[in-house]
């Protein structure tokens, strides 16, 4: 079975691991931590950057940090990972869900308009699929109406809107490290801003609302978010790797372009869009198909040893989020429906790309 993703350890994640274990520091405090935080902040051009236990741990954290709680509305795609509104209702807040464009896979400017209303406190726009969203137009609206920008940088760590990375454009960007994110940690995150203050209330909020001055003091309620010295340690190793790892998938792109080339240019399939203002990076080289051979082609490239995942379903479609369906959002249904994500991964070869791609051609012919 080739699967749809896979991480990819080196000497490095190694060394600095046993080097945590030897030491006896396992836990929250160690030196990886300060080390991968500092790495991951000048890397990506922020001033600050949090190390904590996972991504919706991340969104959560920044949610808190910005005041955003019982009573606020935080605007949100419909199409993404579920773990996106789960952090708004977890901070006590209402997800108020827009739909995407065409154009990027990501949130929609025009509707993010229409949704804001005298309770709209955030905009959380997801860089999803490896792609950002319009930060641009977000920032605008953001800055008239007086809102916060909460960043979901979980899939595309690396890219670049007009310029700027991911993470650094909003008040505060969030990180995942999952085994199938382009860096992993196992479990692990990141919060990104260029606020000091906001950077300081992070820090003490993921670490059950302790006072870094004052040991066992609580002046705010926290949580337990904290990353630990083990997993930074393996952080740091696959950081100095991910330029690579980030070479590697976009080769797999242009491997896959180039195999499907001739069912790109019949319009069987469409491919992960490019926005002229976009450097997006490939986490999972994604393609659409008609909505009556999604299904049947996934079962196919099971059925011969190719793992494949669905796009994710519009968050009104779940049974726990059917409540906040108000609007209809056509293209996130229509892409929900027709999209399927390939197998992307460091150690991929490009005979296993050919594979793929002779059987999808097979099956539309």
């Amino acid at each position: 079975m080739i699967p749809v993703a896979q991480p990819s350890f080196g000497v490095k994640e190694k060394q600095y691991l046993k080097s945590t274990i030897d030491s006896g520091w396992i836990s929250s405090k160690g030196e990886f931590i300060e080390k991968f935080e500092n790495a991951f902040a000048k890397k990506y051009k922020v001033g600050y950057a949090i190390a904590v236990s996972n991504g919706t741990a991340a969104l959560h954290l920044a949610l808190k940090a910005l005041g955003i709680g019982q009573g606020d509305e935080v605007i949100v795609p419909n199409f993404t990972f579920i773990s996106s509104a789960n952090a708004i209702i977890h901070a006590g807040a209402k997800p108020v869900f827009v739909d995407v464009e065409k154009e990027t896979w990501n949130i929609d400017p025009q509707d993010i308009e229409r949704k804001i209303t005298p309770k709209t406190k955030a905009i959380l726009p997801v860089h999803l699929y490896g792609h950002p969203a319009n930060m641009d137009s977000v920032m605008k609206i953001a800055r008239k109406n007086n809102l916060k920008v909460i960043e979901d940088c979980a899939e595309s760590q690396g890219a670049k809107a007009n310029g700027s990375f991911v993470g650094s454009i909003g008040d505060i960007g969030c990180f995942s490290f999952f085994g199938n994110k382009i860096m992993t940690t196992g479990e692990g995150g990141m919060c990104t801003t260029n606020s000091k203050k906001l950077a300081e209330k992070i820090r003490i909020l993921r670490s059950h609302g302790m006072d870094p001055k004052k040991r066992y003091h609580h002046p705010v309620v926290g949580f337990n978010y904290r990353m630990t010295n083990m997993q930074a340690a393996v952080g740091l190793g696959q950081l100095e790797s991910v330029d690579k790892f980030i070479a590697k998938r976009d080769k797999i792109k242009i491997a896959y372009e180039k195999n499907l080339r001739g069912l790109i240019k019949s319009q069987k399939i469409q491919t992960t869009p490019k926005a002229t203002w976009a450097s997006p990076v490939c986490w999972f080289y994604s393609i659409l198909v008609a909505k009556n051979k999604r299904d049947s082609l996934m079962k196919f490239l099971e059925k011969n040893g190719i793992e494949t995942r669905p796009f994710f379903p519009p968050i009104t479609t779940q049974e726990a989020y059917k409540q906040y369906a108000k609007t209809k959002t056509p293209v996130s249904e229509d892409l929900a429906k027709r999209g399927i994500n390939l197998p992307t991964y460091f150690g991929l070869k490009n005979r296993d790309v050919e594979k793929i791609c002779k059987l999808i051609k097979e099956f539309l012919k």
